[in-house]
């Protein structure tokens, strides 16, 4: 190129740089519509990879909470979970053979979410369909609150909770929860006592095991999904049910207020069977009202008529000042401050000790009293423990009542069961005291051992105490009030008690509170039976005294329960029932 050609060149060059302003139109046209086909091109470009990557991050979100949402475990659902998705929060209860007392089921409760609620006036409608009882108006005041969460109905069954998922109404819901069940309903009502809606005991042994510590770790959420140890009573539930049944017709056949039994091994202590009538299904307590809830055995106290007589004529042999062959003037009444002692069925003569047992004379067994004397008496009933509170682990036990001072009148009437008000079960077991051989052993309705028992025992009769006693009832049983308990081959011994009934704080004549204490066999013992019957109209063979309905309540428990026990019945050659000699 020539230098002439290179100067135009560089002229040329320069002249664009310097602006271009000398270019033709459309070359300048061209230029500008290059630079921006360039730019627009890079801008799509970019918004493209905006959205795919929004697109992305989107459906990975999605797909996370959709991941975190199949692997949580909801604390609401619309269904029942599986079990092992349920905190087992109650132990199972157990009888003494492994039979379930009382264990826990699944099942749901209602809820409402008001602020999802649209009609509050549709949804109560729609769920009166299915629950005709609710109550209209709290139900629709609760749908209309400003919470975020309320109760509508706890405890529903699976047929309800199917026939409301069904109306389709929005903002309600199921919850799981536990519910208690007692199969027996209500033949171990005041043994096992029952929950609350929240499952937590308020009586009986359910109220026992929370009190061991249950009810504090619920309290702090440190209970566990796994399932609980189950609790194993002392409890025989064959032998509860026949205790119960008999109570219950005795209670029916005999047209009385009240009854109730208990069976206990006098060796152990174990409370094998115990009921009380009127009583209550704990399956639906609320039904039970307070007459049903009333456990009779442990939380009543009464006076216990003659039976109290068993325990003064062994203090009195206990003491070494009376024997068997000591005899008491029965021939007038006692009177002494305004009052005056006589017997229902006086023989108007010298009577010996066995004697005053069958015959059960108020006479011979308050001068039997008055020999020991106030101190001594008082001492004794201690000791035998009649009048303090029984320990056990039953809440519901009441403490005896004595007179604040005892007087002479006082040790009288108290000699023959009236002036203290005992539980019927701490009766038994001072009972089982006089045929054991001597030992107190506290009542439990946990399994015991006769090892253990022996660790718990305290002697409070001499053994030859003991042995007299068991004549004595064996005697009655043959001889006395105690005929109509009697069993072909367990021979039963025992001793009536009728009290005149207290009402209103006056003695009714004609109302008696029956008991009957009993012993089977009585030439070894191994069970203490205590039935009662309260303000009875009838008995067998038209009376109402204790021999004719509190003994037959006892024949009965024993001829229908003895073989469950393992107790053999004795026959002798010939097939006769054996009487057992002293």
């Amino acid at each position: 190129m020539s230098f002439l050609s290179r100067i135009m060149v560089l002229k040329s060059k320069a002249h664009f740089s310097a602006g271009g302003n000398n270019l033709p139109a459309e070359a300048k046209l061209n230029v500008t519509f290059q630079g921006t086909r360039k730019k627009t091109t890079n801008q799509a470009k970019n918004r493209v990879a905006i959205i795919i990557a929004s697109f992305g991050i989107v459906y990975a979100v999605i797909g996370g909470r959709l991941v975190q949402y199949g692997m949580a475990q909801p604390e609401t659902v619309s269904s029942i979970g599986r079990a092992d998705n349920l905190m087992a929060s109650r132990p199972d209860i157990l009888d003494r053979n492994g039979e379930i007392l009382a264990t826990d089921i699944r099942t749901v409760s209602l809820y409402a979410e008001p602020h999802k609620i649209v009609d509050a006036d549709e949804a109560v409608e729609r769920l009166a369909t299915v629950l005709p009882d609710i109550n209209a108006r709290e139900i629709y005041n609760k749908l209309k609150s400003k919470s975020r969460f309320q109760w509508l109905r706890r405890q529903l069954t699976p047929k309800q909770q199917s026939e409301i998922l069904a109306l389709g109404i929005p903002g309600v819901g199921f919850r799981p929860e536990k519910r208690r069940f007692y199969p027996g309903g209500p033949t171990a009502a005041h043994i096992l006592g029952h929950v609350n809606i929240d499952n937590r005991g308020v009586a009986g042994m359910e109220r026992y095991i929370d009190g061991q510590g249950l009810a504090d770790l619920a309290a702090i959420g440190m209970t566990s999904d796994a399932k609980l140890e189950p609790v194993k009573l002392s409890i025989d539930v064959r032998v509860q049910n026949i205790v119960r049944d008999v109570i219950d017709s005795g209670m029916k056949n005999y047209q009385a207020l009240a009854a109730g039994a208990v069976v206990l091994d006098v060796h152990t202590g174990e409370v094998l069977a115990m009921a009380s009538v009127p009583d209550y299904d704990p399956n639906k307590p609320a039904e039970g009202a307070e007459e049903g809830w009333m456990n009779r055995m442990s939380n009543g106290t009464f006076e216990m008529g003659s039976t109290f007589k068993t325990f003064t004529i062994a203090m009195g042999l206990d003491s070494g000042k009376v024997t068997l062959n000591d005899s008491f003037d029965a021939t007038a009444p006692i009177r002494i401050g305004g009052f005056t002692i006589k017997d229902f069925h006086g023989k108007r003569r010298v009577l010996t000790v066995p004697e005053i047992f069958q015959y059960s004379s108020n006479i011979g067994t308050a001068k039997i009293a008055d020999l020991i004397g106030i101190p001594g008496h008082k001492e004794f009933l201690t000791r035998i423990g009649l009048l303090s509170k029984l320990p056990t682990e039953l809440p519901e036990v009441k403490s005896p009542s004595q007179p604040r001072e005892w007087k002479k009148i006082n040790s009288i009437t108290i000699s023959f069961g009236h002036g203290v008000s005992t539980t019927p079960l701490q009766t038994a077991v001072a009972g089982a005291a006089l045929v054991n051989g001597g030992k107190l052993i506290p009542p439990t309705f946990l399994p015991r051992s006769e090892e253990q028992a022996d660790e718990l025992a305290t002697t409070v009769v001499k053994k030859s105490t003991s042995d007299d006693m068991r004549f004595l009832l064996r005697w009655n049983g043959i001889a006395g009030s105690g005929k109509r308990a009697q069993v072909p081959g367990f021979n039963v011994g025992g001793k009536t008690g009728t009290a005149d009934k207290v009402v209103n704080g006056r003695y009714a004549s004609d109302q008696n509170f029956n008991a009957f204490l009993a012993a089977f066999p009585i030439d070894n013992p191994k069970y203490i039976v205590l039935t009662f019957i309260d303000a009875p109209k009838t008995g067998e063979g038209g009376g109402r005294t204790a021999g004719s309905n509190a003994a037959p309540m006892v024949r009965d428990i024993i001829s229908r329960s003895a073989p469950l026990l393992g107790v053999e019945p004795k026959f002798g050659e010939d097939g006769s029932a054996m009487l057992v000699s002293y």
